[in-house]
């Protein structure tokens, strides 16, 4: 089971951190992955990170904003958001993949979070 949390409203240029924190499998062997969902549009990757943290993957419209990261003594993936736009405005999503790794595939992910909604206003 994986709860995502943080979400809120924040004005653009502000700054919010997401947590995922996993329960029931194990975390540490598995990468994670971050995506988004805005209304009337299609879900779209964001970010992911390898199992042991040293692997980063960004969606270019994320880089040098967004950090994905991750703590696994306490089965938790982060993903600190900084300089936020309206258009990062969605429902965000951690996920967990079914590998080692993570990218940008939704079908690699084998389990998804709620959701946690992120609202940015301009």
């Amino acid at each position: 089971q994986l709860q995502a949390s943080g979400g809120g409203l924040v004005q653009s240029g502000g700054s919010l951190r997401l947590s995922c924190k996993a329960s029931g499998r194990t975390f540490s062997n598995n990468g994670m992955g971050w995506f988004r969902q805005a209304p009337g549009k299609e879900r779209e990757f964001v970010a992911a990170i390898g199992w042991n943290g040293d692997n980063t993957y960004y969606v270019d419209s994320v880089k040098g904003r967004f950090t994905i990261s991750r703590d696994n003594a306490k089965n938790t993936v982060y993903l600190q958001m900084s300089n936020l736009k309206p258009e990062d405005t969605a429902v965000y999503y951690c996920a967990a993949s079914r590998y080692a790794v993570a990218g940008s595939q939704a079908g690699h992910y084998a389990r998804w979070g709620q959701g946690t909604q992120v609202t940015v206003s301009s």
